[in-house]
């Protein structure tokens, strides 16, 4: 029933990582994709809307990818017991995630609906993108229960090595996405003329159709549906809830160190007004695009690393680690290059006006400088998740985000010969502070694992 295998050689390693790698990847350009054409089209029904779903986008992605952290404790969990060949314990640990998802998304709805107001309030924006901004979130927040439940779903799949599977249903899912963009942001065939809301509902109705769609897959699909994950139904654990918060939580609370930085100095690019805002925010869309790249190789190591720690192969762990950094630098050095060569027709793909392609390009040029930094932290984050080993993760991101990036950065924005640019510095330094942070834990986690095994 599992697609993943021992492997003997360098070789066989990287023909079974690069498998279980480019469908990741093409499922998360294909989700990022979503957010592209809901900022791209927004930005081309004019510059409020752009302004508008940024902030929204701001606001809904930190807590989005920080909730999908917490149900990735799914992948580690399933992979240690595929490589450990426990694999009749996989449903229980679905069906706990699938509450877990449930009640994270009560709790992010239940959030949102007593804090948007009051703090798109204390932003100063202008009142056509303040009411953009909440009523693209509304719109949000109706696919949110879906999507969450389809996380737990999706990590199901991938954990078995099927990651071709969830490819063809994000593929499939984003034809849907641009057609309702088109249609409520446009107005065509009838409907009204929506804007940047109306790319909320389309994002919304996507997250439906792909939920629909892992759904089926896990009911009639082989090999999927011999794990009887909907009909074997077990009732809520907390020892096992316990265990998936001990490992997601904090690596939730990682990503949202991470992510949610992003959104908080957009909202301070708020001071240098609307044409910056979304400027920036296109910017950190693309650059998002391209960080699809290692951290699609961060989800395969989880799967991999987890399998070979469970099966107790602690020297195959450590080949596949050494493979996916390596590969990640490789490709971090090309993305780098298009980012500085082609960033004019990157800011073009956002806007027509003139002065926000030439922020745009400012940007990108800045963005440049961190891929370096996010080839080598994505991965390692990878690694050390397939370990389990997530907690010190999280202080590091706390650290290097929150105690040197986002200070370095306000305090250089408050020199007249940096302005906006000064948070983009940044983002460098402290991206760079926590992918040394991480290479120090990664060699201490495994050095500790192999004396542990030889004990």
């Amino acid at each position: 029933m599992l697609l993943i295998e021992q492997t003997y050689s360098w070789r066989q390693k990287a023909a079974t990582l690069l498998s279980i790698l480019y469908p990741i990847f093409i499922t998360q350009l294909a989700y990022c994709a979503i957010n592209f054409f809901d900022t791209t089209m927004s930005g081309h029904a004019s510059p409020d809307d752009l302004a508008g779903v940024a902030i929204g986008s701001n606001l809904w992605m930190p807590v989005f990818t920080a909730v999908g952290g917490v149900l990735l404790a799914v992948t580690p969990i399933m992979a240690q017991l595929h490589g450990a060949k426990r694999s009749v314990e996989v449903p229980a640990v679905v069906a706990q995630g699938i509450y877990l998802a449930l009640l994270l998304a009560a709790a992010t709805i239940g959030l949102g609906a007593v804090t948007v107001t009051a703090l798109l309030g204390q932003l100063n924006l202008e009142p056509a993108v303040f009411s953009i901004a909440q009523r693209f979130l509304g719109a949000i927040a109706l696919g949110v229960a879906p999507f969450f439940v389809n996380m737990v779903l999706r990590n199901f799949i991938d954990a078995l090595g099927y990651t071709r599977v969830t490819m063809l249903i994000a593929l499939c899912a984003l034809p849907i996405n641009i057609c309702l963009n088109y249609i409520l942001v446009f107005g065509k065939f009838g409907f009204p003329r929506l804007g940047g809301v109306g790319s909320g509902y389309a994002s919304a109705l996507t997250y439906w159709c792909i939920t629909i769609m892992s759904v089926l897959v896990v009911q009639k699909v082989a090999p999927f549906r011999d794990y009887r994950l909907l009909t074997n139904w077990s009732r809520p654990s907390w020892p096992a809830l316990k265990e998936q918060l001990g490992i997601g939580l904090p690596i939730g609370i990682a990503i949202f160190c991470e992510t949610s930085i992003f959104g908080v100095v957009a909202l301070f690019m708020s001071h240098f007004g609307t044409l910056t805002i979304a400027a920036h925010q296109a910017a950190i869309n693309f650059v998002s695009l391209i960080y699809m790249l290692p951290l699609s190789i961060s989800m395969a190591l989880t799967i991999v690393v987890g399998f070979e720690t469970g099966a107790r192969r602690l020297g195959d762990a450590r080949q596949y680690g050494f493979l996916g950094i390596g590969t990640a630098v490789c490709l971090a050095l090309i993305s780098a290059g298009v980012l500085v060569l082609y960033n004019e027709p990157v800011a073009a793909l956002y806007s027509d006006d003139s002065a926000v392609k030439l922020l745009i390009q400012s940007f990108l040029v800045y963005a440049a400088f961190f891929q370096l930094s996010d080839a080598v932290a994505a991965p390692i984050q990878g690694i050390l998740r397939g370990y389990k080993d997530v907690t010190v993760t999280f202080v590091m991101a706390l650290v290097s985000y929150w105690v040197i990036g986002l200070p370095v950065g306000y305090w250089l924005a408050g020199d007249s010969s940096y302005g906006a640019y000064g948070y983009w510095i940044g983002f460098i330094v402290g991206l760079a502070a926590g992918a040394v942070g991480l290479a120090v834990r990664l060699s201490y986690v495994q050095r500790r694992t192999s004396r542990l095994t030889e004990e």
